[in-house]
């Protein structure tokens, strides 16, 4: 089969490329016109993008439109990694500058359809923090049997336990209450799959301890850990699973655990793989965000043969992603059999300077939540945020977006901080300086994460 690869000229830039001089006659391009017409309007030969090699990059001339290609469609060269697959040992041959290539979806969503979201009026995302040390937490540390010994904080040391006592109050509704034989029946027959990265599966890890107590001993069970993870519960045949796609499409990160790498490849318009795991599932949560904030990222297209990666930035990388994610829930997800969920970011707080002004410090020592409303850190980027949105809003009814991000933000005293298993040996340097070695990515359980999936459960 051969790889054709289709073009879009609907944008003012995109016509203003696309007139290019033509060496035809006249009178021959006038009759051939009629004759070809059909074709030259869905098809055009597409000439080779021209870089400048210098070292700095300076300068890409491009004598083409930019190419569109379809995530979902295989081609020859596509079938072929899809076999032999991307994994942490691939590199680049060389690397370029990006050639604007985008991503093709096509909307196939009815414009009357409206995205899901919350209770009409009400805006879940949108409200404070309440000290409750009588409904919270939902569950013990350490009556959970699955619990990560990278959120286990009380286990690693952590005495003040505060941050497992609040509750979310929207400002203007009340958050359907946490039941866990109802969540039980919404699941019963069915497959519930996070996939993402380690803040999905620490949402994963609090939606399987929350589920778990009701479930004799006997009649659940969890698989190995591996890319996929299973949590069975025989009496309601259902499973609660994690699937680890840091970011959506295929890349050299899809190892669980061998994933430290100098560079981060992916291929921008594949998820062929990743959704061979999740698309049976019946509820999919999805998220992605900090694996793109660590520097520019390497793109290698499924129709590259020769291990020519091209580099952006990551916000670029990501939105690329997106859109590859994206055409796969807009060709394959019927919302009437399917929910499909997107987290937003979570946020970091690594600068105590940006709630307490003059301070030199990050999450360590914080014990109670920021108490001014709207506030918002660099551990959010609106940016991605926007894009985002735009993204996931061309989906309609297809999505529902699960905005945890302004809610976490409040949510200093959250993370393990210094309480958590440490896989590599802290130094002495690090270990006379608590502050430098804090976790204030992840989150202690119980605790935010908990709060997150009670807005799932109000979703669903």
């Amino acid at each position: 089969m051969t790889y054709r690869r289709q073009i879009s000229i609907s944008s003012p830039m995109m016509q203003r490329w696309s007139k290019k001089k033509n060496h035809f006659p006249l009178l021959a391009f006038l009759f051939s016109v009629f004759i070809v017409a059909s074709i030259l309007y869905n098809e055009r030969n597409i000439q080779q993008i021209h870089e400048n090699n210098e070292q700095q990059q300076a300068s890409i001339t491009q004598e083409s439109v930019l190419t569109s290609v379809s995530p979902t469609i295989s081609g020859k060269e596509k079938k072929r990694r899809a076999i032999e697959g991307i994994d942490r040992f691939t590199t680049c041959e060389s690397t370029r500058k990006y050639s604007g290539r985008k991503i093709e979806r096509v909307d196939r969503t009815p414009d009357s359809e409206q995205r899901r979201g919350g209770l009409e009026g009400c805006d879940i995302s949108s409200g404070k923090w309440v000290f409750d040390n009588a409904s919270y937490p939902l569950y013990n540390e350490s009556d959970c049997p699955y619990m990560s010994d990278q959120l286990a904080c009380r286990k690693h040391g952590r005495t003040n336990l505060g941050y497992q006592n609040w509750r979310w109050q929207p400002h203007n509704c009340n958050l359907k209450r946490w039941n866990v034989t109802k969540m039980w029946e919404k699941l019963r027959g069915k497959r519930l799959m996070f996939v993402g990265d380690s803040l999905n599966r620490g949402q994963w890890i609090s939606m399987v301890c929350l589920l778990q107590s009701v479930i004799p001993a006997d009649k659940r069970s969890m698989s190995p850990n591996a890319p996929l993870t299973i949590f069975r519960a025989e009496e309601y045949n259902a499973t609660v699973e994690f699937y680890w796609a840091p970011l959506l499409v295929e890349s050299n990160s899809d190892d669980p655990v061998n994933h430290r790498l100098e560079d981060r490849i992916i291929l921008p318009d594949s998820v062929l793989k990743h959704a061979s795991q999740w698309e049976s599932a019946d509820i999919l949560v999805f998220n992605t965000y900090l694996w793109w904030r660590q520097g520019p990222v390497k793109l290698l297209w499924s129709s590259e043969e020769h291990g020519v990666c091209e580099e952006l930035d990551g916000l670029g990388a990501m939105e690329l992603a997106m859109e590859a994610w994206a055409d796969w829930v807009a060709s394959k997800v019927n919302p009437l059999e399917k929910r499909v969920l997107f987290v937003t970011m979570s946020p970091t707080h690594l600068w105590s300077r940006e709630w307490e002004p003059g301070s030199e410090g990050n999450c360590y020592n914080e014990t109670t939540p920021i108490d001014m409303e709207g506030y918002w850190g660099t551990g959010s980027d609106l940016p991605t945020m926007q894009m985002v949105e735009k993204v996931v809003g061309k989906l309609s009814s297809k999505v529902s977006v699960l905005n945890i991000t302004q809610l976490s933000e409040y949510r200093k005293d959250g993370h393990p901080s210094i309480y958590r298993k440490f896989w590599e040996t802290l130094s002495p340097q690090q270990l006379s300086n608590p502050a430098s070695f804090s976790d204030c990515i992840h989150w202690c359980l119980p605790g935010v994460p908990d709060v997150w999936n009670e807005l799932l459960f109000h979703f669903l």
